[in-house]
């Protein structure tokens, strides 16, 4: 089923495309690209608290549960590879997925902003993602 997709909080992305969003599409759109951009380039300086702060909060909780380490000890463990460029950013909402080259990362829309709830993302067919950090 081309177009169809399934990741963390699937169900919570239609429950909050139909409640609204601040701003316009272009806003929420330049917002998500504007903190992939940040969590991206921690990763590549290997900034591990500014990747932890870029996690959503059940995330964080989970990797830090999952490592039993703190966040920056544990995401320094996790396999995240170099994303490349974005190739599609798809906002529904309060939630946001973005297709880059060689990952997909979803985040949400807190009242601090965009947070990461997902990256190290593989697509599978008919099945949800497959993600190396994700929440529980």
């Amino acid at each position: 089923m081309s177009g169809r997709w399934y990741g963390p909080g699937v169900v919570a992305v239609v429950v909050l495309a139909t409640a609204g969003a601040c701003g316009t599409p272009s806003e929420r759109r330049d917002g998500v690209t504007a903190q992939l951009t940040r969590f991206e380039r921690a990763l590549d300086a290997g900034q591990r608290q500014r990747l932890c702060a870029a996690l959503a909060p059940s995330t964080r909780e989970e990797l830090e549960q999952s490592a039993k380490r703190r966040c920056a000890q544990a995401i320094g463990e996790q396999s995240l590879p170099a994303a490349g460029a974005v190739r599609r950013v798809d906002v529904y909402g309060e939630q946001a997925r973005v297709v880059l080259d060689h990952d997909t990362v979803f985040l949400a829309h807190f009242p601090t902003g965009w947070k990461v709830t997902a990256a190290g993302c593989r697509p599978r067919p008919q099945r949800p993602y497959q993600c190396e950090i994700k929440a529980g």
